[in-house]
């Protein structure tokens, strides 16, 4: 298939341009993306947001205390770096600071964690992403279960897309 039309919250993409659609998608990745440079630069790579909003963001996903103990904001993130699912958990943070944007695409971000790691994900998604579009490629079941609806694709087609119960 070659043609389509992808509607978002009523609005066909086709007639927003393109650079607004993206200043609106905040992905995370399978592999954590992670900066050479300071807490400050990885969260908040845009320099959009203040310390205590960064701080805020760090303090809700739990790793506020483990950084403050490293140096805090100013502290480089590859000197003492954070476990697997730290990072991921970090990547939350960061996009919980992209204040414009209204879709979380999330690419596998689970699969390298562990179950409690999943788990802690999870909540911080349903909190804190409440009102965005979210967009889950997971091979997980638990991962999606809070999804509206699942589409389950086999060979690049659409098998089935329904509830994720069904």
């Amino acid at each position: 298939m070659t043609s389509g039309t992808i509607l978002i919250d009523g609005i066909d993409l086709k007639v927003i341009p393109r650079e607004i659609i993206r200043s609106r998608i905040v992905t995370i990745p399978q592999e954590p993306f992670i900066l050479s440079g300071s807490v400050r630069l990885n969260a908040d790579p845009t320099s959009t947001a203040t310390d205590d909003t960064i701080i805020a963001a760090l303090a809700k996903v739990g790793l506020w205390d483990i950084l403050s103990s490293r140096g805090g904001l100013d502290a480089e993130m590859t000197a003492n770096p954070l476990s697997q699912g730290q990072q991921q958990i970090f990547c939350l943070a960061r996009a919980m600071l992209k204040s414009n944007a209204k879709i979380l695409v999330l690419d596998e971000a689970t699969s390298n964690v562990d179950a409690a790691t999943d788990w802690i994900m999870q909540r911080i998604i349903r909190e804190e992403f409440k009102d965005f579009t979210v967009l889950t490629v997971a091979h997980r079941m638990d991962t999606i279960m809070d999804s509206d609806r699942v589409a389950v694709l086999d060979g690049g087609r659409l098998v089935e897309f329904r509830e994720p119960q069904k």
